[in-house]
């Protein structure tokens, strides 16, 4: 079986959020996977500027490439091998569409306009690739809206191509927020116009996500908590009409064609035991080193390390999606009971306006790190005795599952992935891995934190607390032992289907 991935990002070459690192750890755990196909596997991935390219020699192929807004109706591309991190990673590198300062827009322009043209001709690039190189495709696994353009494509100009246009298409929604909206003027950028028959008569645009997932033989999104969600016209973004006839189809086994994997950790990359940028290593055979990270951390920070009050930490993107303003909120109050907060994150810099005034207010208690921080972020993993997540939805979210790795117990808002991997220690106790709470508010955040500092004791040392830190580090989310092997049975499902329709 040939599977081809076709994304926006993919970790460590392009990355904006949590979209990369499932890329590249689910391609790298593909060919490890019994059953699994042949590897390696293929991941098409935009060259956007100032991508670092590997020492040594790469293939490139120059490519024609048909392009509706070139006027001879075709533009050539560049597409460098590299072989690494156990796949294959295929650039397509054409400066007009990528050499440009953001992934899809800037901070002061939003959305750059031409973004149907740049990712339709990113998919066309893939698919012509591909069929240069001779050889059938079994299945392409399709990521976000930005990849949607290649199942657009094929079923309207490949449709009897032999390489790929029998190729099954799994498309995986990591985010429903974003949709790839194109308006009816931009139809051409994708080669599109009124009247071709992947579009409707009268469309006032195409919903790229919306028919990525309408013509992809399966969909998925990336926990089954936030799959049930979806069909839920609170979490479905307007996709949940569309989602909901999705599930009613199945597969040839009789499952539905909608359903969610839940996303896995690369346990190499996230252990405390190897992680070179901690203070100390340590393992859930020996915690001794966690009190050493945990000191450094508030040494870093200005905060007294010897002081054994509750140290909470937030990581993440600045946005609404994750609840950094219900922290804000509850920050003052969790204080006032001695709680140390260290937050970071990178993005809308109105949330960590209430932040960066409390630092400067208690510096004492709160400490806010406004950048992307790779080195940091293991830090407070690592040296935090809470992890935050109090997202108002969220997916799938890793920082959850990083955390209890890292001997963290993490406090999650009871919704999508986060639901599906934290125990809440209240509701079943001696069984917990966390504490969770419902309503998106302040008030149900700092009532989880009580709850959690009363589970902690005066300093974690009691045999309860560190029984549930153990718990937490015995969760297996290793790729290879849970969502590959989904993966592989959603790709060998997916060929079925379309074999049964094209001949």
């Amino acid at each position: 079986m040939r599977v081809a991935f076709i994304a926006a990002e993919c970790e460590p070459w392009a990355k904006t959020g949590g979209l990369g690192d499932v890329v590249d750890a689910l391609a790298r755990s593909l060919g490890r996977t019994p059953g699994g196909p042949e590897a390696p596997v293929d991941v098409f991935l935009p060259r956007y500027r100032a991508m670092p390219l590997p020492d040594g020699g790469h293939p490139r192929r120059r490519l024609s490439v048909p392009d509706p807004i070139s006027p001879t109706g075709s533009t050539v591309v560049t597409i460098v091998d590299i072989v690494s991190h156990g796949y294959r990673l295929r650039l397509v590198d054409h400066p007009p569409a990528f050499d440009r300062a953001g992934y899809y827009g800037d901070p002061a322009g939003g959305d750059y306009p031409d973004n149907a043209w740049r990712f339709g001709l990113f998919c066309r690039a893939a698919l012509e690739t591909l069929r240069a190189d001779g050889r059938p495709v079994d299945v392409i696994h399709l990521h976000d809206w930005h990849a949607a353009p290649a199942v657009i494509l094929r079923d309207r100009f490949y449709a009897q191509d032999p390489i790929v246009g029998r190729a099954a298409a799994l498309i995986t929604i990591h985010n429903l927020a974003y949709h790839g909206w194109t308006p009816r003027e931009r139809l051409g950028e994708l080669g599109l116009a009124l009247g071709d028959p992947v579009l409707a008569a009268d469309a006032a645009g195409i919903d790229l996500l919306w028919s990525g997932i309408e013509r992809s033989e399966l969909a998925n999104t990336v926990s089954p908590g936030y799959a049930a969600e979806a069909l839920t016209p609170e979490y479905g973004m307007g996709l949940d009409t569309t989602l909901r006839w999705k599930t009613g189809l199945t597969t040839v086994e009789g499952g539905p064609r909608f359903f969610g994997i839940l996303n896995g950790l690369d346990t190499t990359v996230w252990d405390p035991a190897t992680d070179g940028d901690l203070a100390e290593t340590y393992s859930a055979a020996d915690l001794t080193g966690k009190a050493a990270c945990r000191a450094d951390l508030l040494t870093r920070h200005g905060m007294d390390p010897d002081d054994p009050a509750p140290v909470i930490g937030m990581i993440g993107r600045l946005d609404p999606q994750k609840g950094f303003d219900l922290l804000a909120r509850a920050a003052p109050a969790l204080a006032d009971l001695g709680a140390r907060i260290v937050v970071q994150g990178s993005g809308d810099a109105r949330l960590a306006d209430p932040f960066r005034a409390l630092a400067v207010a208690r510096p004492a208690s709160v400490a806010l790190v406004e950048r992307f921080d790779r080195t940091n972020a293991r830090r407070i993993y690592a040296g935090a005795d809470l992890f935050a997540m109090p997202s108002r939805f969220e997916p799938c979210g890793q920082g959850q599952m990083i955390a209890m790795r890292y001997g963290t117990p993490p406090l999650v808002r009871r919704t999508g992935g986060l639901g599906d991997t934290v125990t809440d220690e209240t509701e079943r106790p001696g069984e917990g891995t966390g504490f969770s709470f419902g309503p998106a508010t302040s008030t149900a955040l700092v009532e989880a934190c009580r709850r959690a500092f009363a589970a902690r004791g005066i300093d974690g040392s009691g045999p309860a607390w560190r029984a549930l830190v153990a718990r937490g580090m015995a969760l297996d989310f290793g790729w290879e032992t849970g969502s590959a092997p989904r993966y592989v049975t959603a790709y060998r499902q997916a060929a079925e289907l379309r074999r049964a329709v094209v001949r």
